[in-house]
C-alpha cells in the first residue's frame, strides 16, 4: 500500500509537469500553473500526514485506556492536545495554501 501512495504521490507531478504530457498544447506551462500544482500537492501530503498521525494517536490512546481505565483521566487530556496541534498543522497548511495562490 505504501508502494502506491508514494507511486502516485511522485508519479503524478512528474506527469504533470512533463512537457510530452502537454504537446498538444505547446509543452509548456506556466510560472502559475506549476505553482499551484504544487501547492495543492504539498496540501494533500500534508492533510494524508494529518490524518494518518491522528488515527496513529487516538488508536494508541485508546488501546492504553483500554488496558488500564483508571488511566484514562492522564491519557485523555495530552491525546486533545496533541490531536489539536496536530490539526493546527493542517489548517495552517490551508491557509499558507489559499495565501499564496
Amino acid at each position: 500500500m505504501k508502494n502506491v501512495v508514494f507511486g502516485v504521490a511522485f508519479g503524478l507531478p512528474i506527469l504533470l509537469l512533463s512537457t510530452s504530457v502537454f504537446g498538444a498544447s505547446g509543452g509548456s506551462m506556466s510560472d502559475d500553473a506549476i505553482r499551484y500544482i504544487s501547492y495543492f500537492f504539498a496540501m494533500a501530503i500534508a492533510v494524508f500526514a494529518g490524518t494518518s498521525a491522528q488515527s496513529k494517536a487516538a488508536s494508541t490512546a485508546l488501546e492504553g485506556i483500554a488496558r488500564n481505565p483508571s488511566a484514562a483521566d492522564k491519557i485523555q487530556t495530552p491525546m486533545i492536545l496533541g490531536l489539536a496541534l496536530m490539526e493546527s498543522l493542517v489548517i495552517f497548511m490551508l491557509i499558507s495554501v489559499f495565501l499564496v495562490g
